[in-house]
């Protein structure tokens, strides 16, 4: 099977949605804090190993908590997978904090300051216009 091929991406949404059902229902671990989502899964060809890639709203402390409970939860969580998912293998799962989130908010931040600062100078431009014209 190849890593882009129909049935892996199929693959990938059903663990996706398991996943985030099991994790929002399932575990009860204070740890994990209550907004964490599932933002992609790459389930390996071979459907040995997923990699879980989820996004923690909260400071860096959070997402560090977050990542150590879903480690230890990790196990049961397979074992929940198998149960739902009727595959050949059920992968083991590797979760990654996934950034993209973040890095889309800092930079929309980004923007909308470099913005600020055009309509800032864009404004003063206006009242230095203004004023040389009423010199004239």
């Amino acid at each position: 099977m190849r890593k882009n091929s129909i049935k892996n991406t199929r693959i990938n949404q059903e663990v996706q949605k398991e996943l985030s059902m099991l994790i929002s229902r399932e575990l009860k671990d204070p740890r994990i804090n209550p907004m964490t989502s599932i933002v992609a899964v790459e389930v390996a060809p071979d459907l040995k190993t997923a990699k879980v890639y989820i996004s923690v709203l909260g400071d860096e402390l959070s997402q560090k908590n977050t990542l150590a409970g879903l480690k230890s939860a990790a196990p049961f969580l397979r074992g929940q997978l198998a149960r739902g998912i009727n595959l050949r293998n059920t992968p083991e799962l590797l979760f990654v904090v996934d950034q993209s989130i973040e890095y889309g908010v800092s930079m929309s931040k980004l923007i909308n300051e470099v913005n600020a600062g055009n309509h800032k100078a864009s404004d003063e431009e206006e009242s230095d216009d203004k004023g040389h014209e009423d010199e004239q």
